[in-house]
């Protein structure tokens, strides 16, 4: 009977293995090499996407230039559409003020010559002052002075004459006092005007040119 020699088997199972080397160490030689590999980069990759992101950086800053300049150019455009809301709700307001006001003035003329006459008295004065008050507080502005200079820009003369105690065209009669709202004029103040005398200016400018001369030939006036 055959004896089976003891740990045969388990030799003939294990691979050769060179000597002075283990499984271990043959895998990991195998594996080094693409390690290192994987491990090294090539520093041309390393600039090229420092160069890309550089790139990416401009365009970003571009970008968001060119949307503070929108940004900016649409709040510009706000701010001029309110300036023009609100100076055009000004206009409307002034104009519908002016014909509203435009509308009472002979209701207003009346109540001035009813005071003019002594008539304006008891409920009726209480009624026109009020209505003179809401009128003002509307802004409503009244003008037209006895004496003071024609303008024609402001007055509208009815009546014309000569007069020998003026020296320029002069408002010597207020027939309808004019009216104004701020500097916006609603209705011209219609006078009585009156000129100097045809010729009174050339005989005084005389006058003054004969007493000029006289004083020149004399020496002048005496000297105190």
């Amino acid at each position: 009977m055959t004896e089976e020699t003891p740990g045969f088997d388990e030799q003939s199972q294990q691979p050769d293995v060179p000597s002075g080397d283990t499984p271990d160490g043959a895998e990991s030689k195998a594996a080094s090499p693409s390690e290192e590999g994987e491990g090294a980069a090539p520093a041309g990759d390393a600039s090229a996407a420092n160069a890309g992101l550089t790139a990416q950086l401009d365009q970003v800053r571009t970008a968001l230039n060119e949307r503070t300049a929108d940004l900016q150019r649409l709040q510009a455009e706000y701010q001029n559409y309110r300036r023009r809301v609100e100076r055009d709700r000004i206009a409307v307001k002034e104009i519908a003020v002016a014909n509203l006001l435009t509308e009472l003035l002979p209701t207003l003329d009346d109540v001035g010559r009813a005071r003019e006459h002594g008539e304006l008295v008891g409920g009726f004065k209480s009624v026109g002052e009020s209505l003179e008050t809401v009128a003002a507080k509307m802004g409503l502005q009244q003008f037209g002075k006895e004496g003071e200079p024609f303008d024609p820009t402001i007055h509208e003369a009815l009546m014309h004459s000569y007069a020998p105690d003026v020296t320029e065209t002069t408002c010597v009669a207020i027939l309808q006092p004019g009216y104004r709202i701020g500097e916006r004029t609603i209705r011209p103040a219609r006078v009585a005007v009156a000129e100097p005398q045809p010729g009174a200016q050339t005989v005084k400018e005389s006058e003054e040119g004969s007493a000029a001369t006289d004083d020149k030939e004399s020496g002048g006036p005496d000297e105190g």
